[in-house]
């Protein structure tokens, strides 16, 4: 399953009659939610690779080499040939944590505004739980992250920007050559210094003003010199950073078996799960959504900060 980010909010209508139908099936208030935050997570498109905690535990190696402890040889016709080992990276651990939420839905309140209290609940519990996990993800990124590259000057032009960006990348690329080829492709960027740099490059007739898809509409640079520039305003860290998403991580989540969740998809992360409990007493339902996970930085080298920009 590919990610984009970000994704559009999801609507949902109906009578109170199939509202009640809705709220009884794990399944639909599932979907209903993943609609909403399956491509709202920037933790797992910053952190691509999917790994399982079974038991709540990830065991996992970083910091391994990529090359042999030898290098090749010339084999003669008939020769052996030379045998090699491979450098074992640091084992370390990984633990789930289950984070989750619930919401109340009265009947009263169904009865007046039909769907919209059940709408903004599960909108509102799928924001609460991107806000939480982002946060511990980048927050993780960002612990991790010990290599910064200086900008040649403060970024107030697009062409500095560029300057700054491919001389980074380019330099990061070889100091870190003994470890592995890598391929920086992600910018990440607080909301502010987004709409600074997408200012930059429209006004230097750099990024389309009207198309479809506008990368300043839509609020992702996709693609732009190579790389993909992204905002997220849970970012820990007021310095850009970049970094390669294939090598640098992936989200750990832990499957664990409770009754009414809706299925994990074939082939899909388990993301946000949910389900709802009906409280005939109070006559009201409880909305509940919860995700059991982990962020996992395997490469450190994969990510570095640019300092002094004065974004």
């Amino acid at each position: 399953m590919g990610y984009t980010y970000p994704a559009p909010a999801v609507q949902v209508s109906g009578t109170t009659i199939e509202i009640s139908e809705f709220l009884r099936n794990p399944i639909l208030i599932r979907r209903a939610l993943q609609d909403i935050t399956a491509e709202g997570f920037i933790a797992d498109y910053l952190l691509p690779a999917r790994y399982q905690a079974v038991g709540g535990t990830l065991l996992y190696e970083t910091g391994e080499e990529i090359f042999p402890n030898d290098t090749p040889t010339a084999v003669a016709p008939g020769s052996e040939f030379r045998l090699t080992g491979f450098t074992q990276g640091q084992l370390a651990a990984a633990y789930s944590v289950k984070w989750g939420l619930d919401a109340l839905v009265t009947d009263e309140a169904i009865s007046r505004l039909n769907f919209d209290p059940v709408n903004r609940g599960l909108l509102k519990l799928g924001n609460g739980m991107i806000r939480q996990v982002d946060s511990v993800a980048l927050g993780v990124i960002a612990s991790k992250t010990t290599q910064t590259v200086a900008a040649g000057a403060a970024w107030t032009s697009a062409e500095q920007i560029i300057t700054d960006v491919l001389a980074a990348v380019a330099s990061q690329q070889v100091a870190n050559l003994d470890f592995g080829t890598y391929d920086y492709d992600t910018v990440v960027l607080t909301p502010t210094q987004f709409a600074k740099v997408a200012t930059y490059f429209l006004t230097s007739n750099l990024l389309p003003r009207e198309a479809t898809g506008n990368e300043v509409i839509s609020g992702v640079l996709a693609g732009y010199l190579g790389l993909n520039w992204v905002t997220s305003k849970y970012t820990p860290v007021s310095n850009p950073f970049i970094l390669d998403r294939n090598q640098l991580g992936g989200m750990a989540d832990e499957q664990i078996q409770s009754p009414g969740y809706g299925t994990v998809p074939n082939n899909t992360a388990p993301g946000i799960e949910a389900k709802s409990l009906r409280d005939d007493d109070e006559e009201q339902w409880r909305l509940r959504c919860r995700r059991v996970t982990v962020p996992v930085v395997r490469d450190y080298r994969a990510a570095f900060e640019i300092t002094g920009t004065g974004l």
